[in-house]
């Protein structure tokens, strides 16, 4: 990941040295098994218990001798236990047993910092929703008017997506929580289940119940679609906010900085650049979910193709979903509303957002629903194009509906009907006040 992109959260989990940690922790843990069974002395694991995670400088210079990064990796790790011990590093082991193991470790520890980061989220449009519950604002459909709502409630569907969002990373952290240490083919020539248990249970995972070499990457790709999809979200909501930024809506608007410009070129610009930057980065995350998903199919016990797109994919796709949930939000919190904006363009269309409460109000006083119909869009067309100033006035003109009461023209251009539901909607949303 470019370091535009990065968290300083994902880069303690994802760099080079954090890789070389956990790799160590894995083998240290094998370490005390082996003692535990006796296999390793006294001495000996009090040796082992001082190695410390080599350097990826170190690394790197055995790597150009073995083209192999775990080779290099475990005998840079020996250079820091200054005995015999040295011998039991990686016993038993095949390397993707150390791999596995320590990518669950960072991909469930990955997936806590995202989900704390989702809860921010949440919370931050849970409150902008209630302050917001009857803040009235027009539906659009197709990008057109449809009928009148309430921005709390626009909100509020953000609000219930996130919390499916929280739940499907939970699902996840479960999936990926799993690891093997069954050697080069899953069959444990050289250990046995027992000995992967008590390994795995002081790493705080569970054991993959047949594995091959590598733990099965459908795994894997229930992580990266699970982000694409959280990543999806994110997408909507910024690109609800860009188009209502827009300046012939304007209803709301991202926090602009003290001394922020938008334009090199056009000094009153005020770009919704971080929900734009939003919507790009979830471009990338359906990306990575693709190259997750090919990655499942491996040759056999495994091949290596997977490796390769792995060591960018989960880096990448971690950063760049952290970097979206916070990005926004920070726009959510400081997002400007505009209430008024918002009224006026509700009633720009001189009342045509009541067509549907007309056309109700007409079929109550026994209209045919055809002729019903046809006469109120004939009004509605009327007033689409300007030839009469409002819709009411348009039906007025509609010799059919000349003996409609002024009361039940009142009832039907009232708002009560669009928000007598919302506090019910609130409810079942758990967006209730407190």
């Amino acid at each position: 990941m470019i370091e535009r992109y990065e968290t300083a959260a994902m880069r303690a989990l994802w760099s080079d040295a954090a890789r070389f940690a956990l790799w160590t922790e894995v083998e240290l843990a094998v370490c005390e098994v082996w003692h535990a069974r006796g296999v390793i002395d006294g001495e000996e694991i009090a040796a082992l218990r001082g190695a410390r995670p080599p350097s990826a400088a170190r690394v790197a210079e055995f790597e150009a001798t073995t083209r192999h990064d775990v080779v290099a990796f475990v005998r840079a790790l020996g250079e820091s236990v200054p005995h015999a011990a040295v011998r039991h590093l990686h016993r038993g082991l095949t390397s993707s047993d150390v791999v596995d193991t320590a990518l669950s470790l960072a991909i469930r520890r990955s997936l806590a910092v995202v989900r704390q980061a989702t809860v921010a989220l949440r919370e931050a449009v849970g409150r902008r929703a209630r302050e917001h519950r009857m803040s009235l604002c027009v539906g659009r459909t197709h990008g057109m008017h449809a009928e009148p709502m309430t921005f709390g409630l626009r909100l509020a569907t953000w609000y219930t997506e996130l919390g499916r969002d929280l739940e499907r990373l939970d699902r996840a952290a479960e999936t990926i929580g799993v690891a093997k240490l069954s050697g080069a083919v899953g069959t444990f020539s050289q250990t046995d289940p027992a000995f992967e248990a008590a390994v795995l249970e002081r790493l705080g995972l569970a054991a993959e119940p047949v594995a091959t070499q590598v733990v099965p990457r459908d795994r894997h790709a229930e992580v990266l679609t699970t982000l694409a999809l959280l990543g999806a979200g994110l997408e909507r909501f910024a690109t609800e906010i860009r188009s209502l930024q827009r300046t012939d809506l304007r209803e709301v608007e991202e926090p602009f900085a003290a001394g922020q410009t938008g334009s090199s070129a056009m000094p009153h610009k005020r770009n919704p650049v971080l929900c734009e930057r939003v919507c790009g980065m979830a471009r990338l995350l359906r990306a990575q979910a693709l190259a997750g998903l090919e990655n499942v199919a491996l040759w056999h016990e495994r091949d290596i193709s997977h490796s390769s797109a792995e060591r960018v994919i989960f880096p990448d796709a971690f950063h760049l979903v952290h970097t979206m949930l916070t990005d926004l939000t920070g726009v959510v919190g400081g997002l400007t509303v505009n209430v008024e904006r918002m009224r006026r363009n509700l009633e720009a269309t001189g009342g045509l957002v009541f067509s549907q409460s007309v056309l109700g109000a007409l079929l109550d006083r026994g209209m045919d629903r055809q002729a019903a119909y046809a006469a109120v869009q004939r009004a509605a067309m009327r007033t689409w194009t300007g030839e009469v100033g409002s819709f009411r006035a348009a039906l007025a003109e509609q010799p059919e509906l000349g003996a409609v009461p002024a009361a039940v023209w009142d009832a039907a251009f009232s708002l009560a009907p669009f928000t007598r539901h919302v506090d019910a909607l609130f409810a079942r949303a758990g967006l209730e006040e407190g």
